[in-house]
């Protein structure tokens, strides 16, 4: 699979961006987005928004799952307290069938299967976690971009861990 991940201020605002592939079953990474797609990835992820208002509001949860799908992307979502969003777009290489649940291979690129779900959800808690050190430092201004290398790498390193 593909990853776009953004991170969303309070206003609406790109915080934070990073596109990424899978590193289970042997991928290696990189992200494999089509090249007239690949800057259609923040358009899908920001006309998102309004579905994450509406789901937030009937559950209680920080974890969303996956509330939006455009075509063969499908967009996860998990809230922080002070309403910033962490998104996550997911595009499967093999589309999801029927018989999804029979292999190995195919759970891994059927976003809605419990073990993809399981690993997003903990790959946004390991984000989250990340976050909550950031806006910790005094230096980090309220709905800022940030362009910390270190956050870069932590979030790297959580996609190469989970995803």
């Amino acid at each position: 699979m593909s990853y776009y991940f953004c991170i969303v201020g309070t206003k609406d605002n790109p915080l934070f961006e990073h596109e990424f592939g899978t590193s289970k079953q042997g991928g290696d990474g990189v992200a494999r987005f089509r090249e007239e797609a690949r800057h259609l990835n923040q358009f899908i992820v920001h006309s998102s928004l309004d579905i994450v208002e509406e789901v937030m509001w009937n559950s209680g949860a920080m974890y969303l799952k996956v509330i939006d799908k455009f075509y063969n992307n499908y967009i996860s979502c998990f809230l922080t307290g002070g309403n910033i969003k962490f998104l996550l777009l997911h595009a499967p290489l093999v589309p999801p069938s029927g018989n999804a649940g029979t292999s190995k291979a195919f759970v891994a690129s059927n976003p809605t299967a419990p073990a993809t779900e399981e690993a997003i959800r903990q790959f946004f808690n390991d984000i989250y976690d990340v976050w909550v050190k950031n806006i910790m430092n005094p230096f980090y201004s309220l709905n800022g971009v940030v362009s910390s290398p270190i956050f870069r790498a932590r979030v790297a390193q959580a996609g190469k861990k989970y995803l």
